[in-house]
């Protein structure tokens, strides 16, 4: 089997990664460095059963798999997945059709439009743009005049992030939220995500600690990762009084501080994984 292995640079994910597919007998791992080489429309030169993507950029991802995929070649995750989980908004709207819990959201054109709509949500909320990553660009606004501050400079630096505004209510944490791992059809682990800070993403220095698979948790992630189209996801969650609601959902996730502290073998399951879908008809 020929496995294609699309990236940016070489993280320790992609290392675990990397030696994981060269231990696996009868697979052969062709590196597709996404700084090094093009794309035609409708064609690939090179014959591979399926290409497993971990690009940083989001949008050389997106352009990639979708061309890649249109010359007939399978990719994990698919350029769908990518699509919707690359953007908050597309992936609330996934949730909301599911009927899967989150935190309640508005999204505004213009100043004004988002000011009230802080207002009705109430302080404090949260503004994110709607495509981003590692917990950066998001600001928790505590009162009137913090929101009127954040509204204008997002709205004077105008580019794409800020063209529009992604509003969250802000959900109380506790200093700690929890991110799981789905592979397919399995939950495979769990962590907690704690810092003292209101952003916990472990980019930002939160600390990881083991958090064992509930059925709470296998339930609405394996459904939050249906949602948005499957593969091989990690699910943002918070825990609340009325249980646990998603809040993000990432589909190039970072596994590094997680191996340990689970003690799964993560970059085997998404190895296994990858392969049995190359391997299928």
């Amino acid at each position: 089997m020929k496995v294609g292995f699309l990236h940016s640079l070489i993280r320790k994910e992609e290392k675990f990664l990397i030696q994981e597919f060269r231990s696996r007998q009868g697979v052969d791992v062709v590196l597709l460095d996404d700084r090094k080489f093009s794309l035609s429309l409708g064609s690939f030169p090179q014959d591979l059963d399926v290409v497993y993507e971990r690009c940083i950029t989001h949008s050389r991802a997106l352009t990639a798999l979708r061309l890649l995929e249109g010359a007939g070649v399978k990719c994990i995750n698919s350029s769908e997945i990518a699509r919707v989980c690359g953007d908050k908004l597309l992936t609330s709207l996934r949730l909301k059709a599911a009927e899967i819990a989150q935190p309640e959201v508005r999204v505004a054109f213009t100043e004004n439009a988002a000011l009230e709509a802080i207002e009705e949500l109430g302080y404090p909320a949260v503004i994110k743009p709607a495509v981003g990553s590692w917990g950066r660009l998001l600001a928790k606004v505590n009162d009137r005049d913090a929101a009127e501050a954040i509204l204008e400079h997002k709205t004077v630096l105008g580019t794409y992030h800020h063209s529009l505004f992604y509003i969250q209510k802000f959900v109380e944490k506790q200093g700690r939220d929890i991110r799981s791992f789905v592979i397919g059809d399995e939950c495979v682990a769990a962590i907690y995500r704690s810092s003292e800070h209101w952003i916990t993403n472990t980019a930002r220095g939160a600390e990881a600690t083991k958090c064992a698979v509930s059925d709470e948790i296998r339930d609405i992630s394996l459904r939050a990762a249906k949602a948005v189209g499957g593969g091989i996801v990690a699910v943002d969650l918070f825990e609340t009084d009325e249980g646990l609601v998603v809040n993000e959902i990432n589909h190039t996730m970072e596994f590094k501080n997680s191996i340990d502290t689970t003690g799964v073998n993560i970059p085997a399951a998404v190895v296994d994984f990858v392969i049995s879908c190359g391997g299928r008809q």
